[in-house]
């Protein structure tokens, strides 16, 4: 008797299909505010995957007396790939609750008579049984997803450690939905925990922040890249506890993704050159390095400080007076008497010195920086004969 009734219910459903697709979808544009947003191609993707579902509901409903086999999720896969990022795993279940209750309205007019509470029980289990369903299709597109971002992070953060910047770079940069600006990158060690670990805990971080970060790490190394954030201190904030021990180096912050190639040399640069000045804060500036940057080797420091401090300088009585200056161990007042001129002179070309390259002789770190700018810059010129 029952499986007569379930055969007779079958048919009036396999009837039923257009219409209850036509409703499910006028419903969905009544009930569900984010689906009304969609572009209409991916309003068509739903409507063939709402009707694809309650086919495949007719479908189990007519062996679900043949040992209750599990609902098929097949009709899932109707969607492509693109429709399943830009709707969540929530606005499915509530995809599939718009078809459960347009199916339910209709119940008694769907049902063979005498087979309503069959209908309703097979409705239940089926909708429990497709949201289990869903949430394991989304788990596993979020896994392969997540192994396909980590490859695309590490390609972009390669890449600008390298200096390799091309159209590639933008391409796998909008693939990982990453639009900020502007950006800085920081270098230091990485910590001993796994990294992908680290680097996950770090997108996760950036994601409350309201920043987004790319994170590599290679070798010893962590090299994370922060988009977005207010200030450059306020980027460091958030990122810093998730560095090892050691120096951590900030580069300086650049306008986009695209240029920010300069900001992850000056910062693995002054990682490297770090260890010259044992008590630097952590963390700390590239350009507050360029002194130890300089003499390690690096030439991008060599030329700013040369264009800092030597040409600004050069021609000028100022040279001559920072050169004595420094080379009477800051005495102001041998200074004059070497260069047979007041000590308030010699006050006045200081302060000069200062306006002009930002660093000021009588401190301690700005004088070994103006002292390594000076050396760079007679190099140059002798260099140049």
């Amino acid at each position: 008797m029952n499986d007569q009734i379930r055969e007779d219910t079958t048919r009036r459903l396999e009837r039923a299909m257009g219409t209850l697709g036509t409703a499910a979808m006028a419903r969905m544009e009544d009930r569900l505010p984010w689906f009304r947003v969609l572009s209409a191609e991916d309003r068509s993707w739903v409507g063939l995957v709402a009707q694809a579902g309650i086919a495949a509901f007719v479908e189990w409903f007519q062996h679900a007396g043949e040992g209750r086999p599990t609902p098929s999720i097949e009709f899932f896969g109707t969607a492509p790939r693109e429709l399943k990022r830009s709707i969540s795993l929530q606005q499915t279940v509530d995809i599939v609750r718009i078809v459960v209750e347009v199916v339910e309205a209709r119940t008694g007019e769907l049902a063979a008579p005498g087979g309503e509470d069959q209908l309703e029980q097979a409705m239940l289990r089926y909708t429990r049984d497709v949201a289990f369903a869903a949430a394991h299709v989304y788990a596993r597109e979020a896994e392969a997803r997540g192994a396909w971002d980590a490859r695309l992070e590490a390609l972009i953060v390669d890449a600008l450690v390298r200096g390799e910047v091309d159209d590639g770079l933008h391409s796998w940069a909008a693939a990982l939905g990453w639009t900020s600006s502007p950006v800085v990158v920081l270098a230091g060690r990485a910590p001993d925990d796994d990294p992908q670990a680290v680097i996950d805990g770090l997108r996760d971080r950036g994601r409350r922040a309201g920043m987004d970060m790319l994170a590599g790490v290679q070798g010893d190394q962590l090299i994370v890249i922060v988009g977005g954030a207010d200030s450059v201190n306020a980027a460091a904030r958030h990122v810093v506890p998730r560095f090892g021990p050691g120096p951590i180096v900030i580069g300086p912050e650049v306008s986009d993704l695209h240029t920010a190639a300069s900001s992850a040399r000056a910062a693995i640069a002054g990682l490297r050159a770090a260890a010259g000045w044992p008590d630097a804060p952590r963390p700390v500036h590239s350009e507050d390095l360029l002194a130890e940057r300089a003499i390690d080797g690096d030439e991008a420091a060599r030329s700013q400080l040369i264009q800092n401090v030597y040409l600004p300088l050069v021609g000028t009585p100022l040279l001559d007076t920072l050169a004595t200056y420094l080379e009477q161990g800051t005495s102001l007042e041998a200074t004059a008497r070497l260069l047979f001129v007041h000590p308030n002179t010699v006050r006045y070309r200081l302060r000069k010195i200062t306006e002009l390259t930002g660093y000021q002789p009588t401190e301690g770190r700005s004088a070994f920086t103006l002292q390594v700018g000076l050396i760079l810059g007679r190099l140059s010129e002798t260099s140049a004969i």
